[in-house]
């Protein structure tokens, strides 16, 4: 189980608990980057500051922030009797966030599914061998739909929207390697230097 082997992600370093995340259940290290301060639990501020350092707008981090926190956050507090209004969520119990509708690259338990992920270009490359079209990812989103599953689409929906806005390239092209690179969070730091850099240039 994800939550049990996750138990053991608390580390210290230097005098200080840091929660690590799991090399295995893959789900772990995408959250992590908007752990900010590596404890364990993603609130709303933090999800909203890993936005803006990878460079998004504010309206965008905003609205980022709040569905992203709103959504997962009573998912991953099993046995939580009371909603905390300040929205946590706990990475450790992150595969619990998982909807329907999407792509199947993570397995029940948060890890990467590499046959799932290959299957995404397969099937829906028509373009270019190695990238997504924005009319092939609406294909995509489409193909995946389960009945009757309205939570899960819109879930779907605008992940696979922010992912398109924050890394298609300067033909409007989603590529592979920025696909498979958002899936265990690299994509997010190699979007922070970038920004980081460019901000110094300034």
């Amino acid at each position: 189980m994800a939550s049990s082997s996750a138990s053991n992600n608390i580390q210290e370093e230097n005098g200080e608990k840091k929660f690590i995340p799991s090399n295995e259940f893959v789900l772990q290290k995408h959250a992590a980057f908007f752990d900010r301060n590596h404890d364990g639990v993603i609130y709303p501020w933090e999800t909203f500051q890993g936005f803006r350092a990878i460079g998004s707008g504010i309206p965008l981090s905003t609205v980022a922030a709040l569905f992203i926190n709103i959504s997962l956050s009573g998912k991953t507090r099993p046995g939580k009797k009371f909603p905390n209004l300040l929205f946590p969520i706990e990475i450790r119990n992150i595969q619990r966030g998982k909807h329907g509708s999407d792509s199947g690259v993570y397995d029940s338990e948060g890890r990467f599914v590499p046959i799932k992920f290959e299957e995404i270009f397969i099937n829906h490359a028509h373009t270019y061998p190695d990238a997504l079209t924005k009319k092939e990812l609406k294909e995509l989103l489409k193909d995946n739909r389960e009945p009757k599953d309205i939570s899960g689409r819109i879930g779907a929906l605008a992940e696979w929207l922010v992912l398109y806005h924050i890394a298609k390239d300067k033909k409007g092209l989603l590529q592979k390697d920025n696909v498979r690179a958002v899936y265990d969070g690299s994509l997010f730091e190699q979007l922070e230097k970038q920004h980081s850099s460019s901000k110094k240039k300034e």
